[in-house]
């Protein structure tokens, strides 16, 4: 089953933002792997897939503290993760990643919402 086939993610703005954001960062970071860049590669792909991975976590969370947490972390894996897209467009060498500092600008304003507002 696909993703999209799933009324979770469908009905669920930031899990399907954040899954389909996933799939873009383990492209980029083929692309990169591609061109040898393998360690940035390598954090790209971790701190990009950690987000959605932590906002889908935080569905079943266990209190609202619990679920504050969970999106907390997704954050400080957006703020790495930007960190890291940064540099590949400081280095001419590197693949552009403007596209992917624009999607985790949308989907790191979705997630402070509910953490500013708890």
């Amino acid at each position: 089953m696909k993703f999209t086939d799933s009324p979770k993610y469908k009905d669920n703005i930031i899990l399907k933002l954040t899954f389909e954001f996933a799939v873009d960062i383990v492209n980029y970071s083929e692309i990169l792997d591609k061109n040898q860049k393998y360690v940035i590669a390598k954090q790209i792909l971790r701190s990009g897939t950690s987000i959605g991975a932590n906002v889908k976590e935080s569905q079943n969370a266990e209190s609202n503290r619990d679920f504050i947490h969970k999106l907390k972390i997704a954050l400080k894996e957006a703020d790495e993760l930007e960190y890291w897209l940064f540099i590949c467009n400081e280095v001419t060498s590197y693949e552009n990643a403007d596209y992917l500092i624009e999607k985790l600008t949308t989907i790191r304003k979705i997630l402070n919402k509910p953490v500013v507002h708890l």
